[in-house]
């Protein structure tokens, strides 16, 4: 086995991480750390050639494409960012995450090789994963907590107005007066709870893109059984129909969920009670699909041209007086496009609306 020159050697064999140098040409591991035998208790490194189909087969059966997919990309000159897969050597161990760092290089006689480190990230990456759903699941449940605390706001404005319109005859300023501050504090508050929510949403739009591989299926399963624990809040249904039970995309997980939400968000402000709001998700040839569809009150046909523009004049008010920023919508797309997807809708009045998002499957990704 190749030995890597003084004093990298060193360096590299008291290192923690796997170093790792493999021959693309001639298919064989050159060189791997003595770190390799901690990673993988059970081999020994002089025999890392010919474990590596062995340890191909630690991954999941979804990972497997995945993994052989990303090293021909490496070994054709492509970049990649970190590559994470999971191993279980065994079904009665816990899965665990490992990091591959590699870079391609050539030799002055022509061989392609590929160098680079193996390093357990496994309390990082569950840490990293634990810490992604409950924020999907603080985002949720704020969006239904917004239009659960606004709906009695909303109401109690109405009805000042109401009271306000039946009291004028007693010409009394101090009940005019007193009517205007209930009035205000209800509005008030109303645009509290959403610029809340509304701030969350678009400080993120500023942030850079992290993507992780994740399971959309699972993810957006966990959005969903969400706003089904608070069906009772907004008087609405949701569901998920999902047409493959994993279906695997490079995303921000943070972001796109925050994406769904809004889109859901949106749904139940013009859905009315009892309605009925499906997210669906579908693999295509190269592409995922995904669909937010309510029953609602539809778009009018004059403002779909204009709805994702910036301060679109297409913004109106929810039915139950919901404020909107005219930002939402254009945010949206800003993130999809982010991602490499496109947006649409579709709509029609009194008969509901379905927002489309397409996004690059796990090959298109690998090509772009």
């Amino acid at each position: 086995m190749l030995a890597p020159p003084e004093p990298f050697h060193y360096l590299l064999e008291d290192s923690p991480q796997t170093a790792f140098i493999y021959s693309v040409s001639n298919g064989q591991v050159l060189y791997v750390s003595a770190a390799y035998e901690k990673l993988f208790p059970n081999h020994q490194r002089q025999n890392a050639g010919a474990d590596l189909p062995l340890l191909l087969s630690y991954l999941p059966a979804e990972d497997q494409a995945y993994a052989r997919q990303c090293f021909a990309e490496l070994a054709a000159g492509q970049m990649h960012d970190d590559l994470l897969l999971r191993v279980q050597p065994r079904p009665d161990l816990p899965p665990r995450w490992l990091c591959v760092r590699a870079h391609r290089s050539a030799t002055p006689d022509g061989q392609v090789l590929l160098s680079g480190t193996l390093d357990d990230v496994t309390v990082d990456q569950e840490y990293l994963r634990n810490a992604d759903k409950y924020m999907a699941k603080k985002n949720t449940t704020l969006e239904i907590l917004s239009h659960d605390l606004a709906g009695p706001f909303n109401m109690l404005q109405q009805l000042a107005e109401f009271i306000g319109e039946k009291t004028l005859a007693l010409n009394d300023p101090q009940v005019q007066k007193l009517i205007q501050v209930m009035q205000d504090t209800c509005r008030d508050s109303v645009n509290l709870i959403r610029d809340f929510v509304d701030g969350e949403f678009m400080d993120s739009a500023n942030v850079e893109l992290k993507r992780t591989r994740v399971d959309l299926v699972l993810a957006l399963r966990q959005i969903v059984e969400t706003y089904q624990q608070g069906e009772h809040l907004v008087a609405k249904r949701f569901s998920l129909q999902a047409a493959q039970p994993q279906i695997f995309v490079e995303i921000d997980h943070n972001k796109f969920l925050q994406v769904i939400n809004n889109l859901m968000s949106n749904a139940i402000k013009f859905t009315r009670e009892g309605g009925h709001i499906v997210v669906s998700v579908e693999q295509q040839p190269q592409r995922v699909l995904v669909a937010v569809a309510d029953d609602g009150i539809g778009i009018p046909a004059a403002l779909l041209p204009v709805l994702f523009e910036r301060f679109t004049k297409a913004r109106r008010p929810g039915l139950r007086g919901e404020k909107t920023t005219g930002l939402g919508m254009h945010l949206i797309q800003t993130l999809v496009r982010l991602h490499g997807g496109t947006l649409w809708v579709e709509s029609a009045e009194n008969q509901g609306t379905t927002f489309y998002i397409q996004l690059p499957g796990p090959a298109a990704q690998l090509a772009e």
